[in-house]
């Protein structure tokens, strides 16, 4: 199954095309939130560089939130606008789900954070049952200490990734000291590559999308949503 999978859900943007357990082409940029304007071009060196035609796409997997708003809006209507041109199912993978799978294979809880603002973070944890990565927890915009003071086991290490951890990563030492373990800098942010790993193992278990059915997956609303259903209060 050839896949190609795009990431937009944060500062980072990438594109990758995946053939079953082989990586063919993986590009990431991390500078910001300008996917308008790069996400295209990154599209188009992985199909380059992997000498692949979008015709011969078997499945396009994006990642749908939570996130940026704008981001996940853009990676979406890309991922959709794809699928529809040559008439492929999609699949839209949770954003934490793929970056949690960045970490293989270890005893320890996983927790994937993305900077929410506002002192917040998107987050959820995980867990390895024999070789299955396992969602352990509700996905939640919560702050960082009620997360660890709450959320968090209270004994054994934790491994924290995403830009949540980055940057909250003083707070997260002074908290859970030694218990913390900090993803290093290849495996702490999102990776298109994961993203189409999780869709492949969703599509093996018959979770096929049409494109016209996939929408972005937020956990609270938007600054302009927040701030105009304020106003209507105060009418």
């Amino acid at each position: 199954m050839l896949v190609l999978a795009i990431e937009s859900s944060s500062q980072v943007a990438g594109a990758a095309i995946v053939d079953g357990e082989k990586i063919i082409s993986e590009c990431i940029l991390n500078k910001g939130l300008k996917h308008s304007e790069v996400l295209m071009p990154i599209i188009d060196s992985v199909f380059s560089m992997g000498d692949v035609e979008v015709s011969d796409i078997d499945l396009f997997a994006v990642s749908k939130g939570p996130g940026s708003f704008t981001g996940l809006r853009i990676g979406i209507a890309t991922a959709k606008g794809l699928a529809q041109s040559v008439n492929r199912p999609v699949i839209g993978v949770p954003t934490l789900d793929g970056l949690a799978y960045n970490i293989q294979y270890t005893s320890h809880i996983i927790c994937p954070m993305l900077d929410a603002r506002r002192g917040e973070v998107y987050t959820s944890i995980y867990q390895y049952e024999a070789d299955t990565l396992v969602r352990k927890w509700e996905y939640m915009a919560i702050s960082l200490r009620e997360l660890m003071d709450n959320i968090l086991p209270k004994d054994g290490k934790v491994v924290f990734l995403g830009d949540g951890t980055i940057a909250y990563r003083n707070l997260i030492k002074e908290h859970m000291k030694d218990r913390a373990i900090i993803a290093p800098p290849i495996f702490i942010n999102q990776r298109a590559s994961s993203i189409a790993q999780v869709a492949i193992e969703l599509a093996r278990g018959g979770h096929m999308e049409d494109f016209r059915e996939l929408e972005p997956f937020y956990l609270r609303k938007s600054q302009a949503e927040r701030s105009l259903a304020g106003k209507e209060k105060q009418t």
